[in-house]
């Protein structure tokens, strides 16, 4: 008789560490992260604390405030542009015409119709939302790079327009400086740069509460379902082009909303605001911190900003100076810094900034794991 094997039983798993399960120590904290976030956040304008080489001077002095109110509305765009890119799936390159449009229709309603902040600011709002619907309703009329190709042709038009000073009320090249006169005092001055710090602040988390719930929503799981597989969501009877539209004039709308808030911090509008670059510059902000994720977008837009008006410093400061000639002048130029670094996130963390804590905890435990086994 032949013999009868029995089978083997396989060895059971190594231990996993607690903090790389979904419940284990990351998924305690980072429900809170975003209240730490915040209270950071709200405590900044408080602190004398001096940190060298990172801010020029301290925390609560009106430069390094303007730099992080900055930093925030272009985050919350960043957030906004991730509707489109991340979650929807739809390459726009015009999105900054909508941001250009909340930037000069304030300052021209302002400086030029007289009206006041509030009023120019509803007006403003309201006029680049439906601007987004209408060039929306158009360009999603074709798909891929057809789309890109239309929405970087509306903006082109649109910088066209500034740069050529359309009916004398955008300056030109030389920009649109912001009729203060018709501006609340408390956001007018350097000893009111909180309160513009402030006003960044919550337009960052109003976009970012908006983007959530619309991504938590029936609607947000549709435009998920979009991203993967568009003809998926057709079959099952739904419109892809209007949910498309839908993200994409709202989108347009906190573009808006944000050029209101910038031009308020820069005190006038300018024609960069309205090149192409602008949108590329998001796109870069959305990858480096991670497409599609909760707060990577946000991330991703406030170290950008950060690092292209540091880098700056950095580049005329003596430590680059006295290196050789081949390293001081490559690294002279604010976009090879950030290129470089922006080349170096994607090649280590595909996934953005996002990913960097999961990542990180993977590599601990795998680290801990043959030690456990010894």
């Amino acid at each position: 008789m032949t013999e009868v094997k029995s089978p083997e039983v396989p060895a059971p798993p190594a231990a996993v560490p607690s903090e790389l399960t979904p419940g284990g120590r990351w998924g305690r904290v980072r429900p809170f992260l975003p209240l730490v976030a915040l209270a950071v956040a709200l405590t900044l304008p408080y602190s004398t604390l001096h940190l060298p080489g990172i801010f020029e001077g301290a925390l609560n002095e009106p430069g390094t405030l303007q730099l992080l109110a900055v930093c925030m509305v272009f985050g919350g765009l960043a957030a906004g542009y991730d509707l489109l890119f991340g979650r929807t799936g739809m390459l726009s390159f015009g999105h900054a015409l909508y941001f250009a449009a909340g930037v000069y229709g304030t300052d021209i309603l302002v400086t030029k119709a007289g009206l006041p902040l509030w009023q120019a600011a509803l007006f403003t709002i309201t006029g680049g939302t439906i601007l987004a619907a209408l060039i929306g309703a158009v360009a999603l009329r074709t798909v891929g790079i057809a789309f890109a190709m239309v929405t970087l042709a509306f903006a082109q038009v649109g910088a066209i327009l500034v740069a050529r000073d359309f009916g004398g009320l955008t300056g030109g090249e030389e920009g649109l400086p912001l009729d203060v006169s018709g501006v609340p005092e408390a956001l007018v001055g350097v000893t009111n740069t909180v309160n513009l710090y402030w006003l960044a602040l919550a337009y960052l988390v109003v976009v970012v509460f908006v983007v959530h719930r619309v991504s938590g929503s029936p609607t947000g799981r549709v435009l998920a379902g979009l991203r993967d597989d568009e003809r998926r969501v057709g079959v099952l009877g739904l419109d892809p082009y209007r949910f498309k539209l839908v993200a994409f004039t709202l989108a347009g709308g906190l573009a808006a909303a944000g050029g209101v808030v910038y031009c308020l911090i820069v005190g006038g509008a300018s024609p960069h605001i309205t090149s192409s670059e602008l949108t590329l510059s998001l796109l870069v902000m959305v990858v480096l911190g991670g497409p599609g994720t909760r707060w990577g977008p946000v991330l991703g837009g406030i170290l950008y900003m950060y690092l292209d008006h540091r880098l700056v410093a950095f580049g005329a400061s003596e430590a680059v100076d006295a290196l050789p000639a081949f390293l001081s002048r490559p690294l002279s130029q604010p976009l090879f810094v950030l290129g470089a670094v922006f080349i170096l996130a994607v090649y280590f963390f595909p996934g953005g900034l996002a990913s960097l804590a999961p990542r990180l905890a993977l590599l601990r435990g795998s680290l801990r794991i043959p030690s456990r086994g010894r």
